[in-house]
Order: structure tokens, then C-alpha cells, then sequence
């Protein structure tokens, strides 16, 4: 039993423990397949909550689980038996229009920050999704619709506030702590608790051209090879993100191609509209599409159109690798395997890279990815209620796909990794002198390795 009486009374948040109303919504994270059940939350409110959670968990030996958003899918943001420090209360956004930069709390989601942005008409990168949090994903690299123009989210990262594994507080950017500020962007949540985030914005109009273009299941092959030459040399305001599945039953889709077999190309132009219809004509007007839903629309509404395709409690199970230009025997990988799965939620999401991306130098951050044209993530997806039916064959359709894929491995984004990958993997998504300079600065602020639910970079000692 956790002695956590006096501990509760150093708190503005709450504290659950598993005996109290609302503890198995508190457990609950994105991905469904995680079931775990800590001895204690501390749903903080605010920073000086996350040095007393950290500084109670070190006196008492119970192992930490940090949670901003709760959407990786390895739900290393729950832990058995352990605490849970639970940041997802604290999601207020502070812009700053005339310097154009946003304080971002800890446990706020992308639908936070761009919600007070857009009130400006600014905008940084963010995911695809608007439910994902803001920590894991910069904390990890992080790839969106304006990467391509903008760079990573961690590119556009100008300082955090920490509580390191001591419950110390303390600010890196590149004038303090440099070190941990280089490995904050990218090396995940190794290095200790971010409790706010500090942006640079970008002039984004409250108006984008963007949407999907679906095509029939059977034209992928000659659908990627026209996609091939036209991301060759599309503009760095042109982000798009390939998706091979069924057409999702999407309000804007009509009834007779909901769950139909499909290759979709979702596009979003960080420009302005007129100069996006023309350097997507040429794509819109390819083949023969079975829908084509670009059009002006507000940017909230575009980060937000994907949510309700990825649902929290879904089970998800996936493997992720970056890839090389799409050569025709890669594109035959595709043809063979993206569309065998027997749940017609499953999907795999084909992300473009490159632009702002790859002109970062490699050793400014420690996301190791800017060399790859392309990034793939296969998601096996299915619900709770089909879980006899879909969980073995989802699985085994994700593991197949991505064995098919590996004469073409380039390395791994750290974020798409997966409950059952590995150290290897984890390795593998650095590089050996990435991974070295990550251990070392892991030993400097966390010898004892408190923070170890993560995509873990173990200390040197």
C-alpha cells in the first residue's frame, strides 16, 4: 500500500488511487491494448505538482510513468503498480503574436495549441491528428502536415521547462543546458518531464487548400508511380500523406464507398490557395479518382478531419520504418501487402519527408530521420468487441508487410515504435553516435535510469 495521505496534501491536483471513482478512465490510454493498473495518479496541476509527484516517487521507490496526451502507442504512459504522473490537466497556451511564439503546457493536445494560434493565423507543426499530445510528439521529432515548410515540431522548439529525475526545475534552450535542449528534440522522454514548451510560429492563414483524393485499390501501382515524379519536385509548401486502406464512412464520402479498398493521397498546401490548386492540378487530374475532396478550408478543420479514424480505445498494433524514393519494386511491396488485411479499419500511412526537413544538419537535433525521402507507418487496428475476430490476423498482417519491406529499411522514427520493439530498435532509430551522445547526457541528468518507460536510451553508468 502507497503511504500517499501527506503526499495528497502537498497537492493542488487530485490524486487516484484504484479503490476511487474515475480510476479505470484515468488508466486509459489512446491505444486499447494497454491495460495496466498503476497504484497511484497524480493528475497535477500545474509544475510544482510534477516536482512533488517526481520527489514522492524517489522517496517511496515506485516506478514513474509520465503521461502528456496518452496517444503513443507503446502506452508507455501507464505503468502496473507504479505512478502515473499525469500532466493532462495542464493544457493552457499562452501566444504571443508579435514575437510569434506560443508557451505550450505539458499535457495540452495539437487541437490546443492550434486553436489559440489560428486566432492569430499562425500555426507550427504539429501531428496529423489533432488528439495527439504536444510532449510525445516533439519530444520525439515530429512530423505534420508543415514539416515540409516549416521543419519538425522539435525544429521549431525554442526551449522547455524540465523537472529532471532529482525533482529539480530547470530551462533548456540553447543558451541553458544545451545539451539536454539537443537531446530533448528527438530523444523522447529520457531526459525528464517537460512540463511547458516554448514554440516558434509561422504565418499559416486561418484558410488552406487540403483534403484527400481517393483512387481505386487496383490503380496503386500507377497512381504511385505518377505520385513518384510529382513529390520529386513538389514545392516545400505541398505536405502529403499516401494512405492504403478502405475509405473511411467519413460524413463527406458518399454511403456507396464507405469501407471500399482505396489509395488515398491527403494533401495540404502551406500557401496561398490559388498557388496550391495550381501545383495540385496535375495530381487531381491523374487517372480516374473515385473522390476528391480538396478544397479551401480552415486550417482547424483539416488537422482535425483524420481524428475520428483513430479513435481513442481502438486497439492499434504497428511497425514503422523511413524509406528510400518509391522504386517500382518498392511500389510493388505496396501492391502486395497494403491492402491484404482482413479488418477494414487497419490502414498504413505513407508520410513525405524532405524539404525543410532534410536541410537541418544532422547533429542539430538528435532526430536522426532527415535523410529519408519517406516514412511508413502499418497500423493494425481493430475494437475491443473484435478482438477474437481481427487481433491475431491484424497482427500478423503488420509483422508480414513490414518483413516484406526490409530490403528497403533506411532506420525507424521513434515515435511509430511499438510495444514489442525492442533496444535494438530503439538504437536503430539513432544510429550508433546518436545513441552514444544520448547516453551520455542521460547519464549526466538521469544516472539511475528513473525514467525508463519510454523508447529507453539507457545510461553509460
Amino acid at each position: 500500500m502507497v503511504p500517499v495521505n501527506d503526499f495528497r496534501e502537498t497537492l493542488r491536483g487530485t490524486l487516484v488511487q484504484p479503490h476511487d471513482k474515475g480510476y479505470h478512465e484515468a488508466r486509459a490510454v489512446w491505444n486499447g491494448t494497454i491495460d495496466r493498473h498503476p497504484a497511484v495518479i497524480t493528475k497535477c496541476a500545474g509544475t510544482a505538482d510534477v516536482i512533488a509527484a517526481v520527489k514522492f516517487a524517489r522517496e517511496h521507490d515506485l516506478e514513474i510513468a509520465v503521461r502528456g496526451g496518452g496517444h503513443n502507442v507503446a502506452g508507455t504512459a501507464v505503468c502496473d503498480d507504479g505512478i502515473v504522473i499525469d500532466l493532462s490537466e495542464m493544457r493552457a497556451v499562452w501566444v504571443d503574436p508579435r514575437a510569434r511564439t506560443a508557451r505550450v503546457q505539458g499535457g495540452s493536445l495539437w487541437s490546443d495549441v492550434d486553436h489559440e494560434t489560428q486566432a492569430h493565423s499562425l500555426a507550427t507543426t504539429g501531428g496529423i491528428v489533432s488528439h495527439t499530445g504536444v510532449a510525445g510528439l516533439t519530444l520525439g521529432g515530429g512530423i505534420g502536415w508543415l514539416m515540409r515548410k516549416h521543419g519538425l515540431t522539435a525544429d521549431n522548439l525554442l526551449s522547455a521547462d524540465v523537472v529532471t529525475a532529482d525533482g529539480e526545475f530547470i530551462r533548456a534552450s540553447d543558451d541553458e543546458h544545451s545539451d539536454l535542449f539537443w537531446a530533448l528534440r528527438g530523444g523522447g522522454g529520457n531526459f525528464g518531464i517537460v512540463t511547458s514548451f516554448e514554440f516558434a510560429l509561422h504565418s499559416v492563414g486561418s484558410t488552406v487548400l487540403a483534403g484527400p483524393m481517393f483512387w481505386a485499390a487496383n490503380d496503386t501501382a500507377d497512381v504511385l508511380r505518377f505520385y513518384r515524379d510529382f513529390a520529386r519536385d513538389a514545392p516545400d509548401e505541398l505536405g502529403t500523406v499516401i494512405r492504403f486502406g478502405t475509405i473511411p464512412p467519413l460524413s463527406a464520402v458518399p454511403e456507396e464507398l464507405h469501407w471500399r479498398s482505396a489509395v488515398a493521397i491527403n494533401a495540404c498546401y502551406a500557401g496561398p490557395v490559388d498557388e496550391g490548386e495550381r501545383v495540385l492540378r496535375p495530381l487531381r487530374g491523374h487517372g480516374t479518382p473515385l473522390l476528391d475532396l480538396v478544397s479551401p478550408k480552415p486550417y482547424l478543420a483539416h488537422q482535425g478531419g483524420l481524428d475520428s479514424t483513430v479513435l481513442h480505445g481502438w486497439h492499434y498494433y504497428w511497425k514503422s520504418t523511413d524509406l528510400p524514393e518509391l522504386s517500382d519494386d518498392l511500389i510493388d511491396v505496396f501492391v502486395d501487402h497494403a491492402f491484404s488485411a482482413e479488418s477494414p479499419r487497419s490502414y498504413s500511412v505513407l508520410f513525405h519527408l524532405g524539404g525543410a526537413v532534410s536541410r537541418v544538419d544532422d547533429d542539430a537535433t538528435a532526430y536522426t530521420g532527415r535523410n529519408s525521402p519517406h516514412n511508413i507507418n502499418i497500423n493494425g487496428v481493430w475494437r475491443l468487441d473484435e478482438e477474437e475476430r481481427y487481433a491475431e490476423s491484424e497482427t500478423t498482417w503488420t509483422r508480414r508487410f513490414f518483413d516484406a519491406l526490409e530490403p528497403h529499411r533506411e532506420g525507424v522514427y521513434v515515435n511509430f515504435l511499438d510495444a514489442d520493439d525492442g533496444t535494438q530498435r530503439v538504437r536503430e532509430s539513432y544510429g550508433e553516435y546518436t545513441y552514444r551522445r544520448l547516453a551520455e547526457i542521460k547519464t549526466e541528468y538521469d544516472p539511475h535510469n528513473v525514467f525508463h518507460l519510454n523508447q529507453n536510451i539507457e545510461p553509460t553508468v
